[in-house]
């Protein structure tokens, strides 16, 4: 044993096993050098600041001013950016490179381009405001010159109709030439008009307001203005209606305005006479003219201000989002009583510790100050951060593991075993191996196209996608080697590796489906002899054969997730929990399903007709019973109750020992019998690991007795549970190849049979259909889902806790976007 242990002790450390390890330390910056120092650490990204000034507001910190600053000119960047988005420009992929400018030239700087952007926002503002009413103008003296032209006799006999139709008053005198009195010079109390433009969507509401103010005393005519006019606002196109309203009376004409400006009709004033009309016409389209020239030229000289801020756009983006990043960190820091240095406390690993001492020396170095900056190691009450150094390939698994929780800081971390695990209890799910090269492809393409698409911003379903690409392409390497055991090419099977090892028992092969087949040679080399496929026994040998196989699987996973927790016990040197949980659950799950999978083994090896319900149920109801035909070897039945016995046993070995021995070593530790016993942990509910400083809670006995009473009955219970869930193995397995088989001879097989290219054409668009949204999408999901769950619950309850945090180092190259 002691060698075994030794062995185990030499071996050399993963580096996903177990965390990094941490270490505490303190700096002691001059202030000098401190926003140098910092900025530097957050290239670095490898030390994780603490928050001296948690009790603090954001506003009573010492650099607030300075993040306010940062943040005014993040403003201002993204009002740049909007005005680039908007303009229809874009920003400079490859921003040009320049020096860095110290932040107040930069303040000054984007003061400066704001405020010219703003004014000529506020100029391009009014000249599309005075186009826009020139541009109106010139459409209402077209389309309103129209209806007061008295020689247009269709006009006036379409006006008398339409006011012989609204107003339907007898005492309401008909004037005939309503136009003409209008033309001809007329006093306050004659017929007069307002016309004008309004928007197409107020224009029914319009008339309907003006009609009921005016009691129906108005005539109404409109036409629409046949071209759009941009709002100024929105910079969208609207479409407008012309307006003249005809109506006698000052009242109404104060009440017909009121009405205008509510609606946001403009009104414009057109003379009766034809010639001044024509004189006016030619005055608008001359300063129409002018002006487009003149807004051409605006947007021209804007286009080219903006287009000068969008070479440096990113570099000044990124450069002020780092300062702010900076100044937050700085107001983590405490000053001294000296008011001359900042002190402040960070986590970072222990490899790390050169590098961040070498960067602070640059800092002092370049800020050209007298005194150093202090760095040294410091112990801590606290556990440490957990963080684990991994690769674009190892990074996805890791964080299928942390969405379950992150580990507790050293501990062993199940994501070198999920690399592997995750995507083959996956592919035993969906195994096919035409549907795994369909995701193999998907997943290579995302492998090829890694380098753009990570630059680029992806949709979320893209973006989780993206990430998991490596996982993808395990997963369909995995399911390419289940489908080739399966014998599975979108539910067809291949004689790939060789003839069957059955043949027909005649030549018609008339029987074969009903009698069976004979077997003549070897058995099939690799995988599900092909002929098992719509034989009559297919689907119970199938079922038999992937049930079993589960079952061993997941007994394999539980033992390793128990094995796993030996070695943390182990590496905490905890040895009661080797003594007293370790192996009273080894021999607890062993003794009934570690057999249970040797009689799987033995019978599958023998030929053996051996009923294994038979043998598991009665090895409970009655074990000293002759087992008859169902003995698979010799000494089956003491071997049996033996392990019973055991199986007995183990369970109070877990709940009883362990609170009791860790009552008697916390009285004897203070009634002074054991000093020794200070330095180890083996009484120690919460392990501290490393530089955590052992620091004890009063000991409740009761409390720990209930709790190791909980752990073991949920462990009892659950290897029964657990193995079961393993059976989803089977049944989604089962579920895949039968839905494949469905859609491959009741679509594609069915549409095949009719001599008619188009019911050919639409079945395989059927089956293309489905393999590809419901085999490939859903069933993987499915798969994929079932996968997560086994690892989560039935593999990490073994012997992950899960209770730890995540190390988040300040790094300039984990700030985003969202951070502003």
């Amino acid at each position: 044993m002691e060698r075994i242990e030794r062995f185990i002790d030499n071996l050399p450390p993963m580096d996903l096993m177990r965390s990094e390890k941490m270490t505490l330390v303190q700096l002691i910056i001059p202030v000098e050098s401190a926003h140098r120092a910092v900025s530097y650490l957050g290239e670095l990204g490898l030390l994780q600041f603490r928050d001296l000034n948690a009790e603090k507001s954001p506003f009573q910190r010492t650099f607030v001013n300075q993040v306010k600053r940062c943040g005014e000119m993040s403003r201002k960047l993204r009002f740049f950016k909007d005005q680039i988005s908007k303009a229809g420009l874009l920003s400079s992929v490859h921003p040009v490179v320049e020096p860095d400018v110290e932040l107040e030239e930069l303040e000054i700087q984007l003061a400066e381009h704001e405020h010219e952007l703003v004014e000529m926002n506020s100029n391009s503002e009014k000249l599309r405001q005075t186009y826009n009413e020139l541009l109106e103008f010139k459409i209402v003296l077209q389309k309103a010159g129209g209806f007061l032209v008295s020689s247009n006799n269709h006009v006036v006999a379409e006006e008398r109709e339409l006011s012989e139709t609204v107003y339907s008053n007898d005492d309401y005198v008909e004037t005939s030439s309503l136009l003409e009195q209008e033309m001809r010079p007329s006093d306050q109390s004659g017929l007069r008009f307002i016309s004008g433009i309004i928007c197409k969507s107020k224009a029914l509401r319009f008339e309907r307001m003006l009609f009921r103010a005016t009691r129906g005393n108005m005539l109404f005519n409109q036409a629409p203005a046949g071209e759009g006019i941009m709002d100024p606002v929105s910079a969208e196109m609207v479409e407008k209606t012309v307006f003249v309203v005809f109506f006698s009376g000052e009242q109404a004409r104060t009440k017909i305005l009121k009405i205008c400006e509510a609606f946001g009709a403009n009104c414009y004033p057109v003379p009766e006479d034809i010639s001044k009309q024509r004189q006016i016409t030619r005055e608008v389209l001359s300063r129409l003219s002018e002006l487009e020239t003149t807004l051409d030229a605006g947007i021209r000289h804007r286009n080219k201000a903006l287009t000068s801020i969008g070479y440096h756009l990113t570099q000044w983006m990124n450069m002020v989002r780092r300062e702010k990043a900076v100044y937050d960190t700085l107001n983590m820091l405490n000053f001294d009583v000296t008011k001359k240095c900042l002190v402040g406390e960070g986590w970072c690993p222990i490899f790390a510790k050169a590098q961040i001492q070498e960067a602070l020396q640059r800092a002092t170095f370049d800020s050209n100050s007298q005194v150093g900056v202090i760095f040294h190691v410091m112990d801590a009450v606290e556990s440490p951060p957990t963080y684990f150094r991994t690769n674009h390939f190892t990074n996805a698994y890791q964080e299928i593991v942390d969405a379950y929780g992150v580990a507790r800081y050293l501990e062993a971390n199940p994501a070198v075993y999920t690399v592997i695990t995750f995507p083959f209890l996956f592919a035993v799910m969906f195994g096919d191996w035409g549907h795994g090269i369909c995701l193999l492809l998907g997943a290579l393409v995302l492998i090829a196209r890694e380098s753009r698409l990570s630059t680029q911003k992806l949709g979320s379903f893209m973006e989780m996608l993206f990430g998991g690409r490596y996982v993808l392409l395990l997963m369909s390497l995995f399911s390419i080697y289940c489908g080739l055991i399966y014998n599975e090419f979108f539910s067809v099977p291949f004689h790939i590796f060789g003839g069957s090892a059955y043949k027909c028992r005649d030549a018609t092969c008339s029987d074969a489906h009903t009698a069976g087949l004979i077997k003549f040679r070897d058995p099939y080399p690799f995988g599900v002899d092909p002929s098992w496929r719509g034989s009559r026994s297919e689907l119970p040998f199938l079922n038999s054969l992937k049930m079993k196989m589960s079952i061993l699987l997941g007994v394999a996973q539980m033992n390793l997730g128990i094995i796993l927790s030996y070695f943390n016990a182990r590496f905490f040197r905890n040895s009661l929990d080797v003594r007293y949980q370790f192996v009273p659950q080894m021999i607890f799950l062993n003794s009934l399903f570690g057999y249970l999978s040797l009689l799987i083994i033995i019978k599958w090896c023998t030929g053996s007709q051996a009923d294994l319900y038979h043998v598991m149920i009665y090895m409970f109801l009655s074990p000293t019973d002759d087992l008859g035909d169902n003995e698979l070897f010799w000494g089956q039945r003491p071997l049996q109750i033996l392990l019973l016995l055991l199986a007995l046993v183990a369970v109070p070995w877990m709940l009883f020992p362990k609170p009791l021995i860790l009552k008697k070593l916390h009285t004897e530790r203070f009634q002074g019998q054991t000093y020794g016993i200070l330095g180890t942990s083996e009484f120690d509910l919460d392990v501290e690991p490393d530089s955590a400083r052992q620091h004890h809670e009063e000991f409740n006995f009761s409390e720990v007795f209930v709790h190791q009473m909980i752990h073991s009955i949920e462990f009892v219970l659950g290897a029964v549970s657990n193995t079961a869930s393993y059976l989803r193995l089977w049944a989604l397995s089962l579920a895949h190849s039968e839905l494949s088989t469905v859609f491959y001879e009741k679509v594609l097989l069915l549409a095949w049979g009719y001599d008619n290219i188009v019911i050919r054409l639409v079945g395989l668009a059927v089956f293309a259909f489905a393999t590809a949204f419901i085999l490939l999408m859903m069933e993987t999901l499915s798969a994929f889902l079932h996968a997560l769950r086994l690892h989560w619950v039935e593999f990490q309850n073994k012997f992950y806790h899960g209770d730890g945090y995540k190390f988040k180092p300040f790094s300039f190259a984990l700030i985003t976007e969202d951070d502003e």
